[in-house]
């Protein structure tokens, strides 16, 4: 006897498709109008700020003739680099003819050691403000921080007194002072908001640990505060290599910096306008400002992200 099978069901669909790949929103074109519109706008503005730097640097390296009968927007018909060796030599800023390179050594007597002293005072400011807290820490701040407010032109006559006592006016040593008090209290608050968004757990593991004030502050804070000490950096040698005040009123003849020494070469009533000299100057002035801020730049956004400008 034969059995026959019979099937139940559908048949199978031999015909259906397969759908393969990532499933998702379809990606957005990197044209889109809000793009081209922001992008336009960030172009204009970086144009209409670089194109001052464009005017000196193509008049720093034409020559007089040129300057006087020629289009202060053209590039130079031949390269000279006379007035940039003039600029750094021997233009006159008032009696003397040495150019820049006496204002320039000033300047980084000046710079160096009133970076370093302010943010290391700084950082112990802020580091014991948040982490060794003592009876009126928070009046202590408050008045530091508001110290911070106060104009420097008001106290210029003041200073000028103080230096003169201490026998230092008119020298190098009283605009290293003066930097280093006026630059403490930004650079506190800089110090205790960054000190204050690091885990506090890091900080009571190493008390427990028997570790002290020092050491805690060395082996553990400082390793970890790199973006912060670069935010003070950029901004204390920014401030203190581009001052004029301090530097024109407590130096003295001998030791003007280099941004009085170009004010003297621009202002000079000597001769007849030399453009591609004053320009020169004037880039050679700003170009330490301008390499730390191309250098460290990645690293200042990380230390304003981390918590420079937090409350």
């Amino acid at each position: 006897m034969s059995q026959t099978a019979t099937m139940t069901g559908p048949a199978p669909d031999t015909h259906t498709k397969v759908e393969s790949g990532p499933r998702g929103p379809r990606p957005k074109p990197f044209f889109t109008p809000q793009k081209i519109i922001i992008y336009s706008i960030l172009v204009f503005f970086t144009l209409y700020f670089l194109f001052p730097l464009y005017v000196m640097l193509v008049t720093s390296f034409k020559t007089m003739p040129e300057i006087r009968f020629g289009n202060i927007f053209a590039l130079p018909s031949q390269i000279s680099f006379d007035a940039w060796v003039k600029a750094w030599t021997s233009a006159c800023t008032g009696l003397t003819c040495e150019g820049l390179a006496p204002g320039f050594w000033n300047s980084v007597k000046i710079t160096i050691p009133s970076t370093i002293v302010s943010i290391f005072i700084a950082a112990v400011n802020g580091y014991a403000l948040v982490n060794w807290r003592f009876k009126g820490s928070e009046i202590f701040f408050s008045i530091l921080i508001f110290g911070s407010f106060i104009p420097y032109q008001v106290m210029l006559y003041p200073l000028v007194m103080i230096t003169r006592e201490l026998g230092i006016f008119g020298t190098l040593q009283a605009v290293i002072l003066i930097h280093t008090i006026f630059g403490m209290p930004i650079l506190t608050l800089l110090f205790r908001n960054y000190f204050a968004s690091l885990p506090q757990e890091l900080f009571k593991a190493a008390r427990v640990d028997g570790a002290g004030f020092w050491r805690i502050f060395f082996e553990i804070m400082l390793p970890m505060s790199l973006p912060i000490f670069v935010v003070a950096l950029i901004l204390q040698v920014t401030g203190i290599w581009n001052d004029f005040l301090f530097g024109v009123v407590f130096a003295g003849t001998q030791n003007l910096p280099m941004t009085v020494q170009l004010n003297n070469i621009v202002n000079s009533a000597q001769g007849t306008p030399e453009y591609n000299v004053n320009m020169a100057a004037t880039v050679l002035t700003g170009l330490v400002p301008l390499i730390i801020y191309f250098v460290s730049g990645k690293l200042f956004v990380r230390g304003v992200a981390a918590g420079a400008v937090k409350g």
